[in-house]
């Protein structure tokens, strides 16, 4: 069997969707799971949606990723070029187009647009309405076409396709689908700007750069029948085609481009980590096969079956993605997640304390990011907070029992010198055996006087080391102010 081949071949028209980052992953996938090479190759030929800048979007989101081509524009593998604009200006597809017209494959149109305006459409078996071209110009004489040609008349060029009987195509993931010719259009292959459309170009590069397996999402399985016609008309093998499944969002509709979490660039700027989304688009349609959740990359390529695809459409589940991004941050190197986190703590926190220990003390507890502003708020400044919240039924407190408390702790924490963590546990466990109560008797008001929250990241001896001796009293003496009230 020939070497396994991928590609990824994105339009540069925005941002990298999520859809487009599964397909380029699935097609990474297949290919390193088998020692092969990964293409990547930029579609430009739509030059009316061609954005500036999406070029360096797509690589710079391919190389956060990890999903590093062996092949593309900035690396030449022997079959370049890998923009279709530069393969475009050699002539290359016209060259192949006018060959399908010499077999009688395709054939000139000079129809106007008023006339293919004024085409009927026709209603397809699953009952969606099409517009089928009515061949008109491929009746016209040579002669015809010389004189048209000749006067500069524009022109497309387009496929033949028989209008009797059946094109069947195998994809597989949905299997063997048969579709009537009645409703395959003849499409356009070369437009009135000299460009090829996408599905012409698409086959002719793939085909040239000896890709072996297509991967797209299933919106093109509609257009599979035509490109199978392509390959049969030059004689061509024809690709391995793996059609991803839909991506919905949780109301069960099409995954929309104005979706906030709909790109790559969405989801960092959310908080989510690279590594977590990724890992999260491949299980979005893909399933291993011992229900794991949690791969690198690495352990991705191993892993990764195409034969384990579903038909069934894939659901953007943000609280999976959400739970998913919690477990990469708890996982990671300490280092490295006060980093990312350093900007966020940074936000709230302005005051002289130890950053390293607020960002310790939130790794295990967030989701995303921007979660650790709410966590950490009150270091900052105590917040107004209800004297409710000193009573708790399991810890055994209320008010009276938590106002007795403070007032004990102000002595003993005044005489204290040693404001670190494992001192001041210390210190507060000796008070508990004395006073021969639970922990939580002395630490929950402690706690609730130092932060004014309800839940912290932290416990109360851990949160006092931060604040330090002269705050943490302050705050205490205010908690004792309030309950006397």
């Amino acid at each position: 069997m020939s070497k396994v081949r991928t590609r990824f071949a994105p339009s540069p028209t925005g941002r990298m969707h999520v859809g487009n980052l599964r397909t380029a992953l699935y097609a990474y996938l297949i290919a390193k799971h088998e020692d092969g090479d990964f293409v990547l190759r930029i579609e430009d030929t739509d030059q009316e949606r061609y954005v500036e800048g999406a070029v360096d979007i797509i690589y710079r989101t391919l190389e956060k990723t990890g999903l590093l081509h062996d092949e593309g524009p900035d690396k030449d593998g022997g079959y370049g070029p890998y923009v279709q604009s530069e393969r475009n200006a050699s002539g290359l597809y016209l060259k192949y187009a006018k060959q399908l017209i010499e077999q009688g494959d395709a054939y000139y149109c000079f129809c106007d647009k008023e006339r293919l305006e004024s085409l009927r459409s026709s209603v397809s078996e699953n009952g969606t309405e099409i517009v089928v071209y009515d061949k008109h110009c491929l009746h016209l004489s040579k002669e015809e076409i010389e004189a048209n040609l000749a006067a500069g008349k524009p022109y497309v060029i387009r496929i033949n396709m028989p209008t009797e009987g059946t094109t069947t195509f195998h994809d597989e993931i949905y299997g063997d689908i048969t579709v009537p010719n009645a409703e395959l259009d003849d499409m356009i292959l070369i437009k009135s700007d000299g460009f090829p459309t996408y599905n012409f170009a698409n086959v002719i590069d793939d085909h040239l750069q000896k890709i072996t397996h297509v991967v797209r999402g299933n919106e093109y399985l509609s257009s599979a029948p035509k490109y199978n016609r392509l390959y049969e008309a030059f004689g061509w093998d024809v690709p391995v085609y793996v059609h991803c499944p839909l991506i919905t969002d949780e109301t069960h509709k099409k995954l929309s481009k104005r979706c906030g979490h709909s790109s790559y660039e969405d989801l960092i700027a959310q908080g989510y980590l690279t590594e977590a989304v990724v890992n999260f688009v491949a299980l979005l349609g893909w399933s291993p096969t011992d229900n794991r959740e949690i791969f690198s990359l690495e352990e991705l390529v191993k892993a990764f079956d195409y034969h384990h695809m579903s038909k069934s459409p894939a659901v953007f589940d943000t609280v999976k993605l959400k739970w998913m991004n919690g477990e990469y941050m708890k996982a990671m190197d300490f280092e490295k997640f006060f980093d990312i986190a350093k900007p966020y703590i940074e936000e709230v926190v302005t005051k002289d304390y130890d950053l390293k220990k607020i960002a310790a003390l939130v790794q295990s507890r967030i989701e995303i990011l921007p979660d650790i502003k709410e966590h950490i708020d009150f270091f900052e400044e105590l917040p107004e907070y209800d004297t409710a919240m000193y009573t708790h039924k399991k810890m055994k407190t209320n008010e009276e029992t938590s106002l007795e408390v403070l007032k004990d702790m102000v002595p003993i924490l005044e005489a204290q010198e040693d404001f670190s963590n494992d001192a001041l546990f210390a210190l507060l466990k000796k008070y508990v055996e004395e006073k021969g109560v639970k922990v939580g008797y002395v630490m929950w008001p402690v706690r609730t006087a130092v932060s004014g929250k309800q839940n912290t990241p932290g416990g109360a001896t851990e949160l006092m080391e931060i604040l330090g001796k002269e705050e943490s009293l302050k705050r205490i003496r205010k908690g004792i102010e309030l309950l006397s009230k």
